[in-house]
């Protein structure tokens, strides 16, 4: 009799997190009109033309109905029902059925074609969050519907080119692709259809209008051109699985057909969602969740139009083999408010089920079965879609951050905003958390303009710099790169961007620097640059000499040393860890050849994330050094008469998912291709000026010496690691080929925006002007015969101010500030020499 108790009392608390928890609704459409020609019968079956009165005999509509009329109070039947939704009217039956539903947020997928349906706007009323899903093959047909603005006939290049531009302008307002191509064509895409192939079926399609895609060829194109861009912007793909209409070979919609896909290298960074428990397939889902990290799972559909037996049983079947916080909840409410108000209440009927029934099989524990529900129906959405991050459609719904994160955020007491200022030091401004979700993440937080002027030991604006204690920009958060400080749980931290006004970014904002940057890039070659950097630092020990603290370093071992290694593994395998928790990878680790210095090699990703990616990266080496009573600096050259620390970053140009900085094949001189050569050639022709950029202390040319691996002539070479910029073909490569190129210049105290904004500008020089790359120097650097490199920050700055480029790319005002805090930290250190020793509390 107590076990029995025991297990009730259990049971209760699962089922209390269950009825209570506010739902994030991660699929649906949008509500029609009271007087749409969409009948009210169609809420119920997936049924059309003459099969529509045979779907009133299935189980799910007994049972739907019945739930609908008694949430109503009306006659159980359909006529009764009806009766009631028109005179209620569809404002209060909306209203009624999202306040029994407790749904806190809804992404809609506005691509289903509705007679009289509401906009995405419309449905705010009801529930504090909506975000948009954009379906692209509704994208792709309003394009060829509307047609070329001068009245030319569609090619497949123009239309790539108008589809992927289309595509790229939503990344900031939506949450997610959806592609419907098991209705069109089925699921086995073809990863290799040729351009022809796809030019015959954009023909096709084009002989009829409205235009409809079905041509197997063209959809399969269009997918593939969608999941690169989802991809490269971080977005899901939702996929439709399984069943739906008779407009579908359901034999096609297997997601098994989806493995080549999967496969495929090219999106292996994909995050695809298969959509409807893929019923009846939904252990095919579950396998593939469990296999491919890219594949999550989404049962709405399923709930509510199986029987109680089919729900349960899909459900079960999705969880065989998938993890919990793979699967996700969603209505797939359409047309009408009652079809979410019946798959909230249906679902939570069966994940309480399901998950009573795990528990009863020692699957779970009732703890892990409370935290599976709340992962189930709302903080695995709100992970993966990214719910409470910064794209500005969620900025004016805080309010969603604030209710859904209760689970996940509750004990969280401060919010750090960060940002990186001109000299390259990191500041951050502590909110309460209450603060930051009512106020901050709308309005941001006020700072000075001056802020961005200061140098390395000064906290005030440097002379020239033409930023002053008047006016002031607002740091807004930008909630994609909000992390829970791992040091410090109670705590969380985010990179702002700086605004004038809303929509309005500040010239001097360094993060926009690096997009505007990034844009160009793409927008004039089609290319993207990834990046990743190699930290190195020194883990100094504080030790008393003569009554004063010194800081001298950890050891003084070789390089590689397993004993060094040994004797930090407490603190690199915590700083490892953490950077994991913050979804940072780490690719190795190891001690560097000065006395207590290790570097951290970090994997590669767009240029923007790793810059974000890079600060978070000092954060977390320096704070966790700190917590075991270490102190670890990234400045330069921490002792002259050793070796210095660089932050050395990987360089590749990627387009359309595929590495193009690599020739295609070994024909290519050196293994890199053309676009990838004139990139380099420009890297080098402005990389005395780039300096000033990388290389921002006068302490950083006591790093850049010859002999020192740290490139101090203007050359490049083939695995050279003299060369400042060193062609590499790491394990993997095809012989003969070169995938990435190092630039060893930069250092620990460069502000990483900035710095990879001034290297993409110097890039895309080269490509525009079709600069040609020199031969390799692939010995030890003559000094006879080559260049040397500003060997002073006064060398570099002088270099600055004689390269007009920079200034017209970067706009007059962003390159006066840095000119100005370079003069500044260049008459400082030059008349107090000793104070470069401070800088291991800076950087």
């Amino acid at each position: 009799m107590l076990e029995r108790g025991r297990e009730r009392m259990d049971l209760s608390a699962l089922r209390k997190v269950v009825e209570e928890v506010e739902l994030v609704d991660a699929h649906a459409h949008n509500i029609v009109a009271v007087d749409s020609n969409f009948a009210f019968i169609h809420a119920f079956s997936e049924a059309n033309g003459d099969a529509v009165p045979f779907s009133s005999h299935s189980l799910s509509f007994k049972r739907n109905l019945r739930d609908i009329a008694e949430l109503y109070g009306s006659e159980s039947s359909l006529q009764g029902v009806e009766e009631y939704r028109r005179v209620s009217g569809l404002q209060s039956i909306s209203s009624k059925c999202f306040k029994a539903a407790r749904i806190s947020a809804i992404l809609i997928d506005d691509g289903l074609e509705l007679d009289r349906k509401h906009d995405i706007e419309w449905h705010r009323s009801f529930t504090p969050f909506v975000g948009r899903i954009l379906r692209i093959e509704r994208v792709a047909e309003k394009i060829l519907d509307e047609g070329l603005l001068d009245g030319s006939s569609w090619t497949l290049d123009s239309f790539t080119k108008a589809f992927v531009s289309k595509l790229e302008s939503y990344p900031l307002i939506i949450y997610g692709f959806k592609s419907i191509a098991a209705y069109r064509s089925g699921l086995e895409i073809n990863i290799n259809v040729t351009k022809q192939d796809a030019e015959e079926g954009l023909r096709q399609v084009l002989l009829g209008k409205p235009v409809r895609i079905a041509n197997k060829n063209l959809i399969d194109y269009l997918f593939l051109q969608s999941l690169e861009v989802a991809q490269s912007h971080d977005l899901p793909m939702q996929i439709h699985t399984g069943f739906g209409d008779k407009d579908l070979d359901m034999r096609l919609s297997n997601p098994l057909h989806l493995r080549a896909v999967l496969e495929d290298k090219r999106y292996s960074k994909s995050r695809i969602v298969l959509l409807h428990s893929s019923y009846p397939f939904s252990r095919e889902a579950s396998y593939l969740a469990s296999v491919y990290s890219q594949v999550y799972l989404d049962f709405g559909l399923a709930i509510p139009k199986l029987s109680v037996h089919g729900m349960i049983t899909s459900v079960k079947e999705l969880l065989d083999l998938a993890p919990l916080n793979k699967v996700m909840f969603s209505t797939d409410g359409y047309a009408f408010p009652e079809t979410f108000y019946i798959g909230a209440k249906k679902s939570r009927e069966v994940v309480f089920s399901v998950l009573r029934d795990s528990y009863i099989d020692g699957d779970l524990s009732i703890p892990e079965a409370v935290e599976a529900a709340k992962d189930i129906f709302a903080r695995n959405a709100i992970r993966f879609y990214k719910i409470s991050s910064a794209n500005s459609a969620i900025n004016s719904h805080n309010i969603l951050a604030q209710k859904l994160n209760d689970g996940l955020d509750i004990d969280v007491s401060l919010v750090r905003i960060m940002w990186v200022d001109g000299s390259g030091q990191h500041r951050c401004r502590a909110v309460p958390k209450k603060r930051f979700n009512d106020v901050v993440v709308k309005n941001g937080v006020g700072l000075a303009f001056a802020v961005m002027g200061f140098s390395s030991l000064m906290d005030a604006p440097a002379d020239g710099s033409g930023l002053t204690a008047v006016g002031e920009t607002r740091l807004i958060p930008d909630l994609s790169t909000i992390r829970r400080i791992p040091w410090n749980k109670q705590e969380e931290m985010v990179l702002a961007d700086m605004y004038i006004k809303p929509g309005e970014a500040w010239e001097y904002c360094p993060r926009e620097a690096l997009r505007r940057a990034s844009k160009i890039l793409k927008d004039e070659f089609d290319l993207v640059m990834n990046a990743g950097f190699e930290n190195e630092f020194v883990l100094l020990k504080s030790v008393t000499r003569d009554g004063k603290e010194e800081w001298v370093p950890f050891d003084s071992n070789p390089y590689c040393s397993s004993s060094a290694f040994d004797a930090a593994s407490p603190i690199l395998g915590e700083v490892a860890d953490a950077l994991h928790s913050l979804g940072i990878t780490v690719e190795q680790l190891h001690a560097e050849a000065g006395k207590g210095q290790f570097e951290l090699v970090l994997g590669y990703t767009i240029c923007s994330k790793a810059a974000d990616n890079l600060v978070y990266t000092r954060e977390v080496v320096r704070s966790i050094a700190r917590k075991h009573g270490f102190l670890a600096t990234f400045m330069p050259k921490y002792a002259l008469d050793d070796l210095g620390s660089g932050s050395h970053v990987h360089l590749s140009l990627w387009q359309n998912g595929q590495n193009v900085f690599m020739a295609s094949d070994r024909s290519s001189k050196h293994g890199i291709s053309t676009a990838g050569k004139e990139f380099m050639a420009g890297i080098l022709h402005h990389l005395p000026s780039v300096l000033a950029f990388i290389a921002p202390l006068p302490n950083s040319y006591d790093r850049l010496q010859p002999n020192t691996w740290s490139g101090a002539y203007l050359f490049w070479g083939n695995e050279n690691k003299e060369a400042p910029l060193r062609a590499t073909s790491p394990p993997g490569t095809p012989h003969g080929l070169v995938s990435n190129f190092e630039m060893k210049s930069i250092d620990g105290s460069a502000n990483p925006y900035l710095g990879l904004a001034a290297i993409l500008a110097a890039g895309i020089d080269g490509l525009r002007k079709h600069l040609p790359l020199p031969e390799p120097v692939d010995t030890n650097p003559n000094p006879e015969t080559l260049q040397r490199l500003p060997a002073s920050l006064s060398e570099s700055l002088e270099a600055l101010h004689k390269d007009d480029f920079f200034e017209e790319f970067f706009g007059d005002k962003l390159l006066t500030a840095i000119k100005a805090i370079r003069k500044a930290e260049i008459n400082h250190y030059t008349k107090h020499k000793e104070d470069y020793k401070q800088l291991i509390h800076r950087y």
